[in-house]
């Protein structure tokens, strides 16, 4: 029994180590094709398309949830800070909040559930169907062809949809704080303006660029990768959100400690804290 257990270990493991591998070779494909047609006027016309599926289609959801959810930041901070007199700090904190870590993260999920599980399932599809083998014999390189525009657009438009979570959040929470329960208007403007510099924008902004990368690549991966039939394609697509959500979160811990390791080597200790 302690033998086969220790069998069915290595053999997951080996599993495990050999996925790793073929995703990083699959990775490292797409970055050659992306650099070798970076100016190609097929590659443009080829990416216009998946940046208003990605994109502009996106643009709805990702302002919803960015609203609501500095609303309930607003809604669940405001008693605390009442309780120590800080309320009018408010703006501040929810501010540098949803732009430094809670824009990107929910505008990432968001994207991993809504265009991950489409592309995987859309590529899974392609590959049941033979259309990808077709590709091939037609001498169409399926990864410089559909793999290369679904991930730069993933990339380009991350970061552009983080920006319209940021501002509805940082709209919704001022609708409860200001309007809701009457803190001062101009305080809560003066402290997100004082909490928020160029540094902590674009650090949000970084993170929502290396998420789009991460959603592009495994959901194109998966869909490359994925069973024969219908369960197959269904499960790839499940397997694609779970992937994508689980490195959403665990990058997410490593680039934060990065960055503010980067904010102490560029301007020094310290900075705005919730209190002064």
């Amino acid at each position: 029994m302690i033998t086969q257990r220790v069998a069915t270990l290595g053999q997951r493991i080996e599993d495990t180590l050999e996925a790793a591998g073929r995703f990083t070779l699959f990775s490292l494909e797409a970055a050659a094709w992306m650099a070798r047609d970076a100016r190609s006027l097929r590659r443009i016309k080829l990416l216009m398309p998946q940046l208003y599926d990605i994109g502009t289609m996106s643009i709805p959801v990702v302002m919803i949830v960015g609203a609501f959810v500095g609303a309930v930041i607003g809604i669940e901070s405001y008693d605390q800070f009442l309780a120590v007199g800080q309320e009018q700090r408010l703006g501040g904190v929810i501010s540098i909040s949803v732009l430094k870590q809670i824009g990107p993260v929910l505008a990432a999920m968001m994207i991993a559930g809504r265009v991950g599980g489409a592309v995987c399932a859309e590529l899974g599809t392609m590959k049941v169907t033979e259309q990808i083998d077709a590709l091939r014999v037609m001498g169409v390189d399926p990864v410089a062809y559909l793999v290369v525009p679904r991930v730069l657009a993933c990339v380009l438009m991350m970061p552009v949809l983080t920006l319209f979570c940021d501002i509805l959040g940082v709209f919704g929470g001022w609708v409860v704080v200001v309007r809701g329960y009457g803190v001062d208007n101009a305080a809560y403007w003066a402290f997100s303006r004082d909490f928020v510099g160029a540094f902590e924008l674009f650090s949000g902004l970084g993170k929502a660029t290396f998420f789009g990368l991460c959603i592009g690549l495994i959901a194109c991966y998966k869909g490359f990768n994925c069973g024969p039939g219908a369960s197959g394609v269904g499960k790839a697509s499940t397997e694609s959100f779970v992937a994508t959500f689980i490195s959403i979160i665990v990058s997410n811990v490593f680039i934060a400690s990065f960055l503010k390791n980067l904010y102490v080597l560029l301007y020094g200790a310290g900075g705005p804290t919730a209190f002064g």
